[in-house]
């Protein structure tokens, strides 16, 4: 029987567990995503930016309950501290919470543009190829999500059409990236090889490098870029080390929860590197907003 609170006749369900399907900490980084491609686009119009940062918070939000969704039974046995194996939430409702979230993120993305609003379509379709098939696929599941952020960072840029048939190649970083760490996250449950930790690294390295390289682009800023990738390193260096020596399902899950949280600086880069150092920095003060949300909620 699910909790609640009443409001006159109404009973309503208690608020968390919906929380906790978002993974609230990720949905800073989905924003962070938006906002460099903003600043690739050339910082286009407000009420576009509060549009797309709308939209990619339904998309994600709707992509994680939907993976809570579909794997339930699992989650009985490995995650049973989730909300719909704890009885906090249904699956149903679960589902038809991940399905608004989804109309929301695709409403709000039309709104902004017809071009955004396809590209919500495909990261959503994305996301629930990954919820019910990818991630079982040791090679395309990665694949899958990494292009769901891809494509979320085009998102941002997406407002200014003739930048984003210019820059769409900047999906690659992203998509490198989150497919290294969800390699990575093989072995958050019963711990995983050593080798395969080696491959998320070098793949994270080139995610890296592929960053850097930006700089020596016309009109990007080297020096803007430099910082944020220095600070990425150290926070994402150490609890890689320590999974590379001891691939355990702690250090590994601790890999994981850096990763996914780190990929804040590499938006910060991007959008110091295309918007200036100043752009970077306010982008940037949203890791620490999301490490604070990561005590209260999980991440992973």
């Amino acid at each position: 029987m699910n909790k609640g609170f009443r409001i006159g006749p109404f009973l309503l369900p208690t608020v968390r567990p919906y929380l906790e399907l978002t993974r609230p900490p990720n949905l800073w980084t989905a924003v962070a995503d938006v906002l460099a491609g903003n600043a690739v686009a050339g910082l286009p119009h407000l009420g576009s930016f509060f549009l797309l940062s709308i939209s990619t918070i339904g998309l994600y939000g709707g992509g994680v309950t939907f993976n809570d969704v579909f794997d339930a039974r699992l989650d009985q046995e490995e995650r049973p501290e989730r909300p719909i194996p704890s009885g906090r939430a249904s699956r149903r409702s679960a589902a038809l919470f991940g399905g608004a979230l989804f109309a929301i993120g695709i409403t709000a993305a039309f709104l902004a543009g017809k071009i955004s609003g396809l590209l919500a379509v495909a990261i959503s379709a994305l996301a629930l190829l990954y919820d019910s098939w990818g991630k079982h696929r040791a090679l395309l599941g990665p694949i899958n999500m990494g292009a769901c952020r891809g494509l979320n960072l085009l998102l941002g840029v997406s407002v200014s059409p003739a930048v984003l048939r210019d820059q769409w190649p900047l999906m690659w970083i992203p998509w490198v990236y989150i497919a290294s760490v969800t390699l990575l996250s093989r072995g958050e449950v019963h711990g995983g090889r050593r080798s395969r930790v080696l491959v998320a690294i070098g793949l994270i390295g080139a995610a890296l490098t592929a960053v850097a390289s930006l700089g020596f682009q016309n009109g990007v800023h080297l020096l803007s870029i430099a910082p944020f990738l220095a600070l990425l390193l150290l926070r994402i260096g150490p609890p890689l080390w320590r999974a590379c020596r001891l691939p355990e399902a702690g250090p590994i899950r601790a890999a994981v929860q850096a990763g996914v949280l780190s990929l804040i600086l590499i938006d910060a880069a991007i959008a110091g590197g295309y918007g200036g150092f100043l752009f970077g920095l306010a982008l940037f003060l949203l890791s620490p907003i999301a490490a604070k949300t990561a005590r209260l909620f999980a991440v992973t």
